[in-house]
C-alpha cells in the first residue's frame, strides 16, 4: 500500500492509503480500517452494502448517521437522492473523506459526539445509523440503553436505526449485547451476521425492522463486486435472544 495522506488528531493518527492492487483507498484510524472505497467513492466493504441495502428497503429519505470515517455509506446514498446528515467528533473525517473518498459537499456535516448532537438538535430522521468506533471499538457511552433512549425521540414513528457491529468469531456476543440495549427501548430487535467468520461486522437494528429481507447488492463497486456479493449472500437473519 501507498500513503497518500497523514494527519495527526487528538483521537487517532489517520491514514489515507493506496492500495496497488485495486487501486483502492482506504481511510485507517490508528490500526483500524474504517472505510475502503474505489475511485468512484463506492465502499467496498459488504456491510456498508448491507447497511444500505436495508435504509433503501425501509424507504429512509432523511438519514442521521453518526460515525463518518471515509464517509463512503453517506456518499452513496447521496447518489440515490437520500439526505444525509453526517456527525463525527473529529473535524478530520470530513476533510479527508471529501479530499480522497468523493464525499459530496453539500452533505450536512456535524462536528459533535453522538449523544451531545442528540440532546442538542430537534429533527426526526427516517432512520438513524450508528458506525463509530475508536480505536477499534464502539466508545461505551453509545452502546447503552440510555443512548438508545436519546435516538428513540430523533426517529419518525415508521423509523429504523442500524448499528455496525465487529465480532471477532461466534464466541463473541457483542452483537448480543447490543440488541439486549437496544431491547430495552424498541420491542423489535433484528441482528443480520455472518456467523462462522471471524473478524466480521454484524448490523444490529430496532424499530420498523420486521419486514426487511436481506440485502442485495444494489450499487456495484468498479473492483471486488463479486466478492462482496457473495458476502452479502452468506449473511443471514439470526435468531435472537439465542
Amino acid at each position: 500500500m501507498i500513503t497518500v495522506a497523514e494527519r495527526k488528531s487528538r483521537f487517532g493518527a489517520i491514514t489515507i492509503f493506496k492500495t496497488k492492487r485495486t487501486g483502492s483507498l482506504i481511510y485507517a484510524q490508528g490500526d483500524s480500517f474504517q472505510s475502503e472505497a474505489d475511485a468512484n467513492g463506492v465502499s467496498l466493504v459488504a456491510y456498508i452494502h448491507a447497511m444500505f441495502g436495508l435504509v433503501r428497503q425501509a424507504g429512509s429519505k432523511t438519514v442521521l448517521m453518526i460515525g463518518c470515517g471515509g464517509g463512503t455509506l453517506a456518499t452513496m446514498l447521496s447518489a440515490v437522492q437520500c439526505r444525509p446528515t453526517v456527525v463525527d467528533i473529529d473535524p478530520h473525517a470530513f476533510l479527508l473523506a471529501r479530499r480522497y473518498f468523493r464525499f459530496p459537499a453539500d452533505i450536512d456535516c456535524r462536528v459533535a459526539d453522538g449523544c451531545e448532537f442528540l440532546l442538542s438538535e430537534a429533527g426526526t430522521y427516517d432512520a438513524v445509523v450508528l458506525d463509530a468506533f475508536m480505536a477499534g471499538s464502539i466508545p461505551a457511552h453509545l452502546t447503552s440503553s440510555a443512548f438508545f433512549s436519546l435516538v428513540r425521540p430523533r426517529l419518525k414513528p415508521s423509523g429504523s436505526v442500524f448499528v455496525n457491529v465487529h465480532v471477532e468469531n461466534d464466541l463473541d456476543d457483542a452483537s448480543d449485547r447490543m440488541a439486549d440495549e437496544m431491547a430495552k427501548v424498541w420491542p423489535d430487535v433484528r441482528i443480520l451476521d455472518r456467523e462462522g467468520s471471524t473478524h466480521r461486522n454484524a448490523i444490529v437494528m430496532a424499530g420498523a425492522v420486521l419486514d426487511l429481507q436481506k440485502p442485495t447488492l444494489q450499487m456495484r463497486p468498479a473492483v471486488d463486486a463479486d466478492e462482496i456479493a457473495a458476502e452479502l449472500d452468506a449473511m443471514r437473519f439470526r435468531a435472537w435472544p439465542a
